[in-house]
C-alpha cells in the first residue's frame, strides 16, 4: 500500500516533479512541446537542469522557498502551437500525479495553485 504525503516538503515536491515529467513526455498532446525544447531523454543534463528549476518553482509556490528566481511565463511565449487544450491536458496529468503523491487535502494546494497559474498563463498568452 502506498502512503500518501500528508504534508508538503522538499522531498515530496521533488518526487512530484520527477514523477510527473516522465509522464508528460510520453503524452501525445503535450509531450512534443517538451521534447522539442528539452529532448526525449529525461536523464539528460538539459532535462536535469529543467527538473531542478521546476522543483525550485514548486518549492517557491508551495513553501515560499526563495531559491527560485526564474520567470515562468516567459518561455511559454516561444512555444509554437501552444493551446488551451494543451494547458488543460497538462492540468489533467498534473492532478493525476498530485493524487499519487499527496493525500486529498494536501494535494488540493497544488491543484488550486496549478489551476490558477495555468489560467493566468492562458490569459497572458491570449489562449
Amino acid at each position: 500500500m502506498v502512503t500518501l504525503a500528508k504534508s508538503i516538503d522538499d522531498e515530496n515536491i521533488e518526487k512530484l516533479v520527477r514523477t510527473f515529467y516522465p509522464e508528460v513526455i510520453k503524452d501525445e498532446m503535450i509531450g512534443p512541446f517538451f521534447i522539442e525544447k528539452l529532448g526525449n531523454d529525461i536523464k539528460s543534463d538539459t532535462w536535469e537542469e529543467h527538473l531542478v528549476l521546476l522543483t525550485q518553482f514548486w518549492k517557491f509556490v508551495a513553501l515560499y522557498d526563495d531559491a527560485y528566481t526564474g520567470h515562468p511565463l516567459k518561455p511559454h511565449f516561444d512555444i509554437v502551437g501552444l493551446s488551451r487544450e494543451a494547458f488543460e491536458r497538462w492540468i489533467t496529468l498534473f492532478y493525476e500525479t498530485v493524487d499519487e503523491i499527496y493525500d486529498k487535502n494536501t494535494g488540493e494546494l497544488f491543484k488550486q495553485k496549478s489551476a490558477d497559474i495555468a489560467e493566468n498563463f492562458m490569459h497572458k498568452l491570449e489562449l
